[in-house]
C-alpha cells in the first residue's frame, strides 16, 4: 500500500502543536500555465493543472512559505463535459454541468480522482499516490475534500465498482432510513416526473454551459421515471436555476422535510445505523489507506452531527490524528437544527470549523457599515474561539484584489486583515492560492461569470499566480517586486504564528478598552474609537511569550501617535513579574516605527506607536528588557 512507503512526519495535525497553516489549491489551477483562458474554453484549448505539477519545486517552495498543509481541492472525480470515453468514463449530460470543466462539488465517483490531473489517465490514482509521497517527504500533510451531503446526479463508481450508492433503494418512499437518497414521489412540488432542470426554457438553452455545449434539453435519462431530491434540500421535479440542480442529496437517517431522525442518538441509541453512514465510512477509509491525512468537509451543516461522530471516530480509530475540518454556517436556514450547528460540530470531534462570522466583519468594513468593534461580536469563545478556521480568501469568496471589491483597494489590503484573524486564536488559519501574490480573477471565465472569484468550474490559469509557477520553477521569476514583497510579508507572518504566544497562548481583547481613547486610530471626526483599528494581545503561559497586535485597517489613512490603553486586567492576563521592564519590539513590519511602553493611572499601561500606515499591522513583543 501506498501508506507504508512514506515517510512519518514529526507533528500531530489534532493538535495545536504545531501551528496549523493551511495553503488551499485546486490542481486544476495551481500549476496551469497555459495562458489562453479562452472563456467557456475546453481542456485542449486552455490547458489543466497535473498532479505532476505540483512538484517538488512546489513543495518546498510551499513548505518554505510556512504552510504545514496542503488542501488539494477538486481531487476527486466530478462530472465534466471532457470525454475519457475509451477509460470507460463518457463525457456527461450538459444538462447537468456546470462548467466544462465541471463543479468539483458534483462528485461522480468518491473512490476516484479527476483523471484530468493526470498525465497518463488510466494512472490517475498511481500519479495521485506519488503526489501524496512527494508531499510528506516535503514535510506537508495532504487534505482532500470529503463531500458528504451530495452527489452528483450521474453518480457512478468504478473504483470500487461495488460502491454504487442508491442501487438498493426502495423509491417507492420519499424517505427510508436505509435508503440512499430521498425519492421524489409523484404528489411531490414541481409537477411530476420527469425531472425538470432549468437548463432550457422555451426550447433555448438558458445555463450557460448549454449554450457552449448543444444538446441540452432540460432532461436526464437518468431520472426520467423517478426523481432525486436536489443537494440543497429541495424536493421538487423542478429545480430553479440558483439551487444545486446539478447533484443530489444523501440520505443519512435524517428527514429534512418532517425533522424525523431515524438514526442512532442519544435518546435512541439502538436505531440501526443508516446504510449511507456505512457507505460514507468506507469512503473515507479508501483515502486514508492511500496516505490522506484529513479532509475538509464540505457544508458539514447539512449532515447530522452524530454521523460525523460516529465517521469521525472511525477514521481516528485507524489514524489517530486525521484532520477533520469543517465548513459550516450556523445561519443556514438548511442546517440540521439543534443549536448552534458550529459548537455541535466541534463536539462530534471536528478539529475546526470555518469562521465566517469574522471574514464578513472585515469584508463589511470595507463594503459598509462594520466597524473593526464588531469583530469581538462574532469571534467566538471558549473552544469556538480557538478552534475556528480562519481565512481572509477561499474559493467561495471574492478575491481580495478583485475589481470593484474590498473598495477597490487592491492585493494589499489582505495585509492588515490576514494579520488580525490569523494572530487571534490558537486554530488553524488558510491562505487560498493566489492570495499572496494578488491574484485578482479579473473578467469572465466561462460559467463563472465575472464574479471576482477564480473559476472552479472551468478550464483556466490564474496569471498572476502563473508568474510565481514560472514554468514550473516555482521561483516567482516573473512576479512584480510589489507581488514579492506580498508574498515575503505572509512568509513572515505565517512564521510569527507558529510560534508560541500565537501557538499555544491566550488571547486578551483590548477594543473595548480603548472606545473612548481619542488617540485610538480616530478619522475624519469620529467621536468614538475602534473604526479601522483592531488590538489585542497574545501571551503563552509556559514560554512567557507575550505580543501586542494592533492593525490599521484604513485603505488610505496613515494614523500617527496612535495610543493602545492596556487596562488593569489586561496587565494581569499578561503575568508581568514584579518590576520586569518590557521592551517592544516589533516583528511584522517592513520599516520600523517609534514605540513606547508607559505607565498610566489604576495599574494600566499605554503603548504608543509613532505612526501606523494604512493597511499595516504591527506584531509587538513585548521582550523581558533585561
Amino acid at each position: 500500500m501506498l501508506r507504508a512507503t512514506l515517510p512519518t512526519l514529526p507533528m500531530n495535525p489534532g493538535s495545536t502543536n504545531p501551528r496549523i497553516r493551511i495553503y488551499q489549491l485546486l490542481p486544476r489551477l495551481f500549476g496551469n500555465v497555459n495562458g489562453t483562458r479562452k472563456p467557456n474554453g475546453t481542456l485542449a484549448e486552455n490547458g489543466v493543472g497535473k498532479f505532476a505539477d505540483i512538484n517538488d519545486a512546489a513543495l518546498g517552495a510551499l513548505r518554505a512559505l510556512g504552510f504545514t498543509h496542503l488542501w488539494l481541492t477538486g481531487v476527486l472525480r466530478q462530472a465534466t463535459a471532457t470525454d475519457y470515453a475509451a477509460l470507460g468514463l463518457p463525457a456527461d449530460d450538459p444538462d447537468l454541468l456546470k462548467g466544462l470543466a465541471g463543479s468539483p462539488y458534483a462528485i461522480k465517483d468518491c473512490y476516484d480522482v479527476c483523471p484530468d490531473y493526470a498525465v497518463e489517465p488510466a494512472e490517475r490514482l498511481a500519479e495521485f499516490g506519488a503526489l501524496l509521497g512527494r508531499a510528506r517527504a516535503a514535510g506537508l500533510r495532504v487534505v482532500i475534500d470529503f463531500v458528504a451531503n451530495h452527489l452528483a446526479r450521474s453518480h457512478r463508481s468504478v473504483v470500487p465498482p461495488d460502491a454504487d450508492f442508491g442501487a438498493a433503494d426502495d423509491r417507492g418512499k420519499f424517505f427510508d432510513p436505509q435508503n440512499n437518497f430521498f425519492y421524489l414521489q409523484p404528489d411531490s412540488p414541481g409537477g411530476g416526473p420527469p425531472l425538470r432542470l432549468p437548463t432550457v426554457r422555451d426550447g433555448q438553452p438558458v445555463s450557460p454551459t448549454c449554450r457552449v455545449l448543444g444538446g441540452c434539453d432540460g432532461l436526464f435519462d437518468g431520472e426520467r421515471e423517478h426523481g432525486k431530491a436536489t443537494g440543497n434540500n429541495l424536493a421538487s421535479w423542478a429545480p430553479g436555476p440558483h439551487d444545486w440542480y446539478e447533484t443530489i442529496k444523501l440520505n443519512y437517517g435524517y428527514d429534512f422535510t418532517t425533522g424525523a431522525r431515524e438514526y442512532p442518538t442519544a435518546e435512541q441509541p439502538g436505531k440501526p445505523v443508516p446504510d449511507t453512514w456505512r457507505k460514507m465510512d468506507r469512503v473515507l477509509a479508501h483515502w486514508q489507506a492511500l496516505g490522506v491525512d484529513g479532509f475538509r468537509c464540505d457544508m458539514a451543516h447539512l449532515v447530522p452531527p452524530e454521523f460525523w461522530a460516529w465517521a469521525i471516530g472511525r477514521a481516528r480509530a485507524r489514524k489517530a490524528d486525521a484532520l477533520f475540518l469543517a465548513e459550516a454556517y450556523d445561519n443556514d436556514p438548511m442546517k440540521v437544527p439543534g443549536g448552534n450547528v458550529l459548537t455541535a460540530l466541534l463536539a462530534a470531534g471536528f478539529d475546526a470549523v470555518y469562521d465566517d462570522p469574522s471574514y464578513k466583519v472585515l469584508k463589511g468594513l470595507y463594503d459598509g457599515p462594520k466597524w473593526a468593534n464588531d469583530l469581538d461580536g462574532v469571534v467566538g469563545d471558549g473552544a469556538l474561539f480557538h478552534r475556528a478556521l480562519r481565512y481572509a480568501e477561499n474559493h467561495d469568496e471574492v478575491r481580495l484584489a478583485g475589481a470593484g471589491q474590498w473598495a477597490g483597494v487592491g492585493m494589499e489590503v489582505g495585509r492588515a486583515g490576514s494579520a488580525i484573524l490569523f494572530g487571534l486564536s490558537r486554530g488553524p488559519v488558510l491562505v487560498y492560492s493566489g492570495q499572496e501574490v494578488g491574484e485578482p480573477a479579473h473578467g469572465a471565465e466561462g460559467f463563472g461569470g465575472d464574479d471576482a472569484r477564480t473559476t472552479i468550474f472551468d478550464y483556466w490559469s490564474m496569471p498572476e499566480l502563473a508568474k510565481w509557477v514560472n514554468g514550473h520553477r516555482y521561483d516567482g521569476g516573473l512576479l512584480s517586486p510589489g507581488q514579492k514583497n506580498l508574498r515575503e510579508y505572509y512568509a513572515r507572518l505565517l512564521a510569527l504564528v507558529g510560534e508560541p504566544a500565537f501557538r499555544d497562548g491566550e488571547c486578551f481583547r483590548l477594543n473595548y478598552a480603548n472606545h473612548s481613547n481619542e488617540r485610538f486610530g480616530r478619522v475624519g471626526g469620529e467621536t468614538t474609537s475602534g473604526h479601522w483599528v483592531y488590538a489585542y494581545l497574545r501571551f503563552d503561559p509556559a514560554s512567557l511569550q507575550r505580543f501586542l497586535v494592533i492593525a490599521n485597517l484604513h485603505p488610505s489613512e496613515t494614523l500617527r501617535d496612535v495610543q493602545v490603553r492596556l487596562p488593569r486586567e489586561a496587565v494581569a492576563f499578561l503575568q508581568l513579574p514584579a518590576e520586569l521592564a518590557l521592551r517592544p519590539i516589533e516583528r511584522l513590519m517592513e520599516t520600523q516605527t517609534a514605540i513606547a511602553l508607559t505607565d498610566a493611572a489604576d495599574g494600566a499601561l499605554k503603548l504608543c506607536v509613532a505612526e501606523l500606515p494604512p493597511l499595516t499591522a504591527c506584531y509587538i513583543e513585548l521582550q523581558d528588557g533585561e
